[in-house]
């Protein structure tokens, strides 16, 4: 990644706050947008995980949900945080993905549908993953039911506390942690009491994909970038 590239991530962002660069995009200065992107990037890819069980699909849906995001940017009141308005648009988009797949599986073949979905290789940041824990970790969040995954996902992996959660989902607080409560409960004590310290990298974003994301983003809005392309 160039000089130029590293300058732009949220560590070097961080003293323009959310709210500022809101402004300023919607004022005009579109390439700011990017700012928010970096920022949350890692996010929404978390929480668009949980609902769509593949890593390329909800690379897609982030996209779309920040054309959408930009789209309605104007509109954007300020009644939650751009943090928390963003990962429900995000879920809405995963959630219409899962819509439709389920509508093109009850129209496809059954012997089709075996032979397209047989097949689940890894992507590269999978593949990239070196630690079993991780991997474990994963696997078991994946087989929780989705109400109880997306909360594990936006509350421990992503970290967002019971209140942003809630308001993302949907849902009251105390749906929040009683989801919580009782994902815990499936996950195996051991399991959990070993993940803590690897918890908060599982699902990780790596830099490549977020430039995948910010690139095809801008271009499609027609925003400058200030950094290379890596699509």
């Amino acid at each position: 990644m160039s000089s130029t590239a590293r300058s732009l991530h949220p560590v070097a962002l961080a003293p323009m706050s959310d709210s500022e660069v809101t402004r300023r995009v919607a004022a005009g200065e579109t390439a700011l947008f990017e700012i928010l992107m970096r920022r949350y990037n890692q996010r929404l890819f978390r929480a668009v995980r949980a609902i769509v069980p593949d890593d390329a699909e909800a690379e897609e849906a982030v996209q779309q949900a920040w054309i959408a995001a930009w789209n309605a940017l104007g509109r954007f009141e300020g009644r939650a945080s751009i943090a928390t308005w963003l990962t429900r648009i995000a879920i809405h988009e995963a959630l219409r993905r899962r819509r439709r797949t389920a509508r093109e599986l009850e129209r496809a073949d059954e012997t089709a549908d075996a032979e397209r979905f047989a097949s689940s290789a890894p992507g590269p940041e999978e593949r990239a993953m070196t630690s079993e824990l991780r991997s474990i970790l994963e696997r078991e969040i994946d087989a929780l039911p989705e109400a109880y995954r997306t909360v594990v996902m936006l509350r421990e992996v992503e970290g967002l506390d019971t209140a942003e959660t809630a308001e993302a989902l949907g849902v009251t607080q105390d749906v929040v942690k009683t989801r919580l409560h009782r994902a815990k409960g499936m996950l195996r004590d051991r399991l959990v009491r070993r993940s803590a310290a690897a918890i908060t990298r599982a699902f990780a974003f790596a830099d490549a994909g977020c430039d995948r994301i910010v690139a095809a983003v801008l271009s499609r809005i027609g925003a400058p970038s200030k950094t290379p392309k890596t699509l």
